[in-house]
């Protein structure tokens, strides 16, 4: 079974129009097991492009761009990027790719969006890898994320873009090929040759709409139903180890730390890899 990327799209609606989600998909596509991979705040799905060829044997590897980033639409009204809207997209890739069930990695905004869908009656999500996020979110990872969410700064080169994306991101180690790989997803090249990040600013609208504060998503993370396999950045301030004890508790809950890394582990890793994929198939 090969391996070979494929780039799709689906039209999604939202409270001002539609807008095409793109996403791109690896894997037999007819294989009724499907992973679906939801990335982070400014991300992408092609963080995900290491984890999906590593599973794409035994799933139909699916990694949309959540609206407002990557290739996807940009919505016409900021207010509109927020998790229902969201959610709802989500839904209707799922509705597109005709599975009735599929499992879920999700990377921090990715994994609230896992934790919401998957909590729902009926829901069509099996089991949840939530990676750097859990039941709680404190207000100092709300206040760095702040500190550059909504910035737009041009550069000249995608090097200066690359070690931007090195200083504030607290990956962990990763090597200079792969630090490239997410910097050029991530980027885009405008018309004056500069490159920008490749997301839209006014997701910060939202964001910065009310003054940093805890976030408690206790009520969602108590109401999933399946297995979940919960992953932390040994120095991560937005899953505390505290908050990664208690979801532990949880029955059907199996725990990871990657050591070295901040928020987030970027999953590009054998062990990383691994770990997921014996969670999944085991």
């Amino acid at each position: 079974m090969g391996i070979a990327m494929r780039e799709g799209a689906v039209r999604c609606v939202d409270p001002h129009g539609f807008h095409w989600m793109r996403y791109v998909e690896w894997g037999d596509a007819a294989n009724p097991r499907v992973l679906v991979c939801v990335h982070g705040l400014t991300r992408n799905g092609r963080d995900f492009d290491t984890l999906a060829q590593g599973l794409s044997d035994a799933y139909r590897v699916v990694c949309p761009d959540v609206a407002g980033r990557g290739r996807s639409d940009w919505l016409r009204d900021p207010v509109d990027y927020n998790y229902p809207v969201y959610c709802t997209d989500l839904a209707t890739l799922i509705a597109k790719l005709g599975a009735e069930t599929v499992d879920w990695v999700g990377t921090s905004m990715g994994g609230i969006l896992g934790m919401i869908l998957a909590g729902l009656p009926d829901t069509p999500v099996r089991k949840l890898v939530l990676n750097d996020v859990g039941s709680l979110i404190p207000k100092a990872s709300i206040e760095r994320i702040g500190e550059y969410l909504g910035r737009d700064p041009p550069y000249d080169r995608l090097e200066d873009l690359e070690a931007d994306l090195r200083r504030f991101s607290p990956f962990g180690p990763l090597t200079d090929a792969q630090w490239r790989h997410l910097a050029i997803h991530a980027a885009k090249q405008g018309d004056d040759g500069r490159w920008r990040f490749r997301y839209d600013p006014a997701i910060a609208v939202n964001f910065h709409a009310a003054p940093p504060a805890d976030v408690d998503l206790r009520a969602y993370w108590n109401a999933v139903h399946g297995p979940v396999l919960v992953i932390r950045g040994e120095h991560s301030d937005l899953l505390l180890a505290e908050t990664l004890e208690a979801m532990a508790r949880r029955p059907r809950t199996e725990t990871m730390v990657v050591p070295d890394t901040g928020h987030c582990p970027m999953l590009m890793d054998e062990a990383q890899v691994g770990a997921i994929r014996r969670f999944l198939l085991g």
